[in-house]
């Protein structure tokens, strides 16, 4: 089990990680999410002692990671796969650190078997893809055979035949009772795989909660309403009245597909606060026709993009060509 209550980690004027409590369970794989800058990193570097945290705390095991010899036995890491020395082999890396972790030497041939690198062992890693050195990092941070793993953007480099192993990698090290703790910025990655979410922005904390609960975060239900330019402002008088709020879909000058009605053209709302139907009884009632009635649901995607919105460190402008 991971614990982190109250970290904090400062550079200068700058808050990296601000009062972050949140419980990391064993036998469940966690996703850890967020925004590129939203300080994913730098809390796993605290997590394994490699930053030393201006305020709070965590503990793995009940312990500050930095009170546990020989290490890679009690967690297995991996935070960036190219933090390694390219002039060696994989089975001289592997091999250096079973040797200062007392790790049986059986293992390193057990683990580059488990993530597809056993024929090429004795190549240097300096030649190996972005994917391989996935797979290395991923070995080492089998190496060790411990209760508490922790990934940094593992997918990056592999192919879909990589990603999907390393998906099965993980729900089956949860089913054995590990902690599994994974960093990732996309919400798509981890709809596969966690059973539990921690997202932070800014260093902060957002949520800390279960997929399905995350799950129903996205669960607002948008109604797509179309109907006659002359009638939309009439609509949404009615439909607002009724507690709806009310959005034109588009730039306000037509359809937002740019379809053409009969009538000379047609406007298209969206709607949230109320139900199809009720629209539907709505527009009957008072007379406004409807060319369109569509429910829409907002995906996990969305629901992530949404809660994090506020927290993104870089965002894109539209782009200045010169004419």
């Amino acid at each position: 089990m991971i614990e982190v209550k109250e970290l904090t980690k400062r550079y200068g004027v700058h808050t990296a990680v601000d009062a972050l409590s949140f419980t990391v369970r064993p036998g469940r794989v966690t996703g850890f999410l967020g925004p590129n800058g939203a300080g994913k990193s730098t809390t796993l570097r605290l997590i394994l002692g490699l930053h030393e945290p201006t305020g709070g705390s965590v503990t793995v095991g009940g312990r500050p990671f930095r009170e546990r010899p020989r290490g890679l036995r009690h967690v297995g890491a991996l935070l960036d796969a190219h933090e390694v020395h390219g002039g060696r082999s994989a089975s001289a890396h592997l091999g250096a650190l079973a040797r200062s972790n007392r790790i049986p030497r059986r293992r390193v041939d057990e683990v580059l078997r488990e993530v597809g690198l056993a024929e090429v062992a004795r190549r240097r890693i300096g030649g190996f893809s972005l994917g391989m050195k996935q797979r290395l990092g991923i070995a080492t941070a089998l190496l060790g055979d411990p209760p508490v793993l922790l990934f940094d953007e593992p997918l990056n480099g592999l192919d879909p035949e990589g990603v999907k192993w390393v998906r099965g990698l993980f729900r089956r090290l949860a089913a054995e009772g590990r902690t599994v703790f994974v960093s990732s910025h996309l919400m798509s990655e981890m709809e596969h795989t966690a059973d539990d979410l921690v997202v932070i922005g800014r260093g902060a904390l957002l949520a800390a909660e279960t997929l399905t609960e995350f799950s129903a975060r996205g669960d607002r239900r948008t109604v797509r309403v179309g109907t006659r330019n002359a009638d939309v402002d009439a609509l949404t008088a009615v439909l607002t009245g009724e507690g709806a709020t009310v959005r034109r879909d588009g730039d306000g000058d037509g359809d937002a597909d740019g379809d053409a009605h009969a009538d000379g053209g047609g406007g298209a709302l969206m709607v949230t606060g109320l139900d199809a139907a009720r629209i539907g009884d709505l527009a009957c009632h008072h007379r406004l026709p409807l060319h369109e009635l569509t429910v829409r649901t907002a995906s996990l995607e969305e629901a992530f993009m949404e809660l994090t919105a506020d927290s993104v460190e870089y965002l894109a402008g539209e782009p200045r060509w010169p004419r």
